[in-house]
């Protein structure tokens, strides 16, 4: 990993504990502009870093949901 994907992806992580403390989804782009003020490879690869963990946590919360009613449907029986 190049050094500018290892700062991307430590950058994306901190941001993601501020964006989770203080609910505002949004602080990533402050970020990125900050960023992009000075390097605007660090910024592309930030907001790589940030949109891929975005997917994940919307994939992650849709498989959970999918599980649930997997479940829920199970519970009530199945009869044929």
């Amino acid at each position: 990993m190049s050094l500018t994907q290892e700062l991307a992806e430590k950058l994306a992580e901190d941001t993601f504990k501020v964006m989770d403390a203080t609910g505002d989804d949004r602080f990533f782009m402050e970020v990125a502009k900050v960023i992009g003020a000075s390097s605007t490879t660090l910024e592309e690869a930030y907001l790589t870093a940030v949109r891929v963990r975005m997917a994940e946590r919307r994939a992650r919360a849709f498989l959970v949901e999918r599980l649930k009613q997997v479940q829920a449907d199970g519970a009530g029986g199945d009869q044929a």
